[in-house]
């Protein structure tokens, strides 16, 4: 089988001068998937794909073509059906692996072939077993084969922030002279810190001026073993980075990967800070995320940022009375602008007199103060022994004269 891959006419359009542009590499479908609970059937690969599309990613890592023939199809079917993503497959820095990632790739309209090869030495000496020297010979080798059949190669040194540095940047000289045109320098095991992150990649840059002479774009690849995978991603982002890669609801290896929810909101919401821009559609977020919730066998946590079931809703008394004041008081953003219907205040023990007045308002009951104060002393009583409130409790605690004022009879109630 012929193994070039059809080329894009203006060559890597990730070259452009996107200096205030944030390219967004969703890896759900190949990193996400290796975390347990999550692996995806063909059809279910291409549903999540689907979804990535319609969210603005610029690259779905679709797979690992090598790993196995279920990998290979999902690759292959995703290349016939989606057409606005860049579509990447991953490849160890072997002959076999990278020329099965073209096949492949072989109808996507433009491709990617990731490459990677660990640069630590722990990696070096005990998991491949092979010298610095060979290593460097390898990345060469497996970059040049991969540019013969894509113009578009991504190379990893893998566990890079806990490489010695001056092999690092020797590595990553070598793939970018090899023809990568993207360098991605993962935080494998989630070790590093935000300042750490970014020192490395100023360094690098710095040390290797053909990065910005060929317009080469540098990534970011963060887990997180120490709750740092966003913070760690947006350093690098801060200091030179233009993609960054990410999963939906942060699913991934262990811990997880950076989470491409709270990348992009915070790139958005703090602007003034980060000054670059996304092609990423925010209000694509919630549903994205709940596509992939049905998909594999959990959700986020309710108190996940950003798409989380209690990311807008709020049951403190002070801080609803602040939501009925002002939205702005309590909540960054809208719900609206990453998808989520409205906000939910919860009626619970700790709410106060302005919610339930509100809910009640609602509901179609306007109680004077001493009707409210009456209904607010029952609410709390309740409340206490009762973990969730519903409309129906709140309409029984009320009083029938009350009740009779209403238009709309209780039985109606939703």
């Amino acid at each position: 089988m012929e193994l070039q891959v059809k080329a894009s006419l203006a060559g890597n359009p990730m070259n452009s001068n996107l200096t205030n542009h944030v390219v967004f590499f969703d890896t759900t479908l190949r990193d996400g998937e290796q975390s347990p609970g999550c692996s995806m059937t063909t059809q279910e690969k291409l549903t999540m794909a689907h979804a990535l599309e319609d969210l603005g990613v610029d690259i779905v890592e679709a797979g690992f073509a090598m790993a196995s023939e279920g990998d290979f199809a999902a690759i292959s079917t995703i290349t016939q059906a989606i057409r606005k993503p860049r579509i990447a497959s991953l490849a160890r820095a072997k002959t076999e692996d990278i020329e099965m990632a073209a096949r492949a790739l072989q109808f996507a309209d433009r491709a990617r072939i990731h490459v990677f090869l660990a640069s630590s030495d722990l990696h070096l000496e005990y998991k491949l077993k092979i010298g610095r020297q060979e290593a460097l010979d390898r990345t060469a080798e497996s970059v040049r084969l991969a540019r013969s059949l894509v113009d578009d190669v991504e190379f990893s040194p893998e566990d890079a922030t806990r490489s010695e540095r001056d092999y690092l940047v020797e590595m990553v000289r070598v793939a970018v002279q090899a023809g990568a045109t993207t360098i991605n320098m993962p935080d494998t095991v989630g070790y590093s810190t935000p300042e750490e992150y970014g020192q490395m990649f100023r360094e690098v840059r710095e040390r290797i001026p053909a990065i910005d002479e060929r317009g080469i774009v540098l990534s970011s690849h963060c887990h997180d073993d120490l709750g740092l995978a966003a913070a760690n991603s947006l350093a690098a982002i801060q200091n030179g980075a233009r993609q960054v890669e990410c999963t939906i609801n942060g699913i991934g290896e262990r811990a997880g990967n950076a989470a491409l929810e709270e990348i992009a909101a915070a790139l958005y919401v703090r602007s003034d800070h980060y000054n670059v821009t996304s092609s990423i559609k925010l209000d694509r977020l919630y549903p994205a995320s709940q596509v992939l919730g049905q998909i594999i066998t959990f959700k986020p946590s309710p108190n996940k940022a950003i798409v989380g079931a209690n990311a807008f809703a709020h049951e403190s008394g002070i801080h609803q009375h602040g939501m009925l004041a002002n939205p702005l008081c309590y909540e960054i953003m809208t719900p609206g602008l990453v998808g989520v219907s409205h906000t939910h205040l919860v009626l619970g023990k700790h709410s106060g007199r302005a919610a339930l007045r509100h809910r009640l308002e609602q509901l179609g009951f306007t109680l004077d103060r001493e009707e409210l104060q009456q209904t607010y002393y029952r609410f709390v009583a309740l409340a206490d022994r009762k973990k969730n409130i519903y409309d129906q409790d709140l309409i029984g605690m009320l009083p029938d004269q009350i009740r009779e004022r209403r238009n709309m009879p209780v039985a109606q109630l939703d």
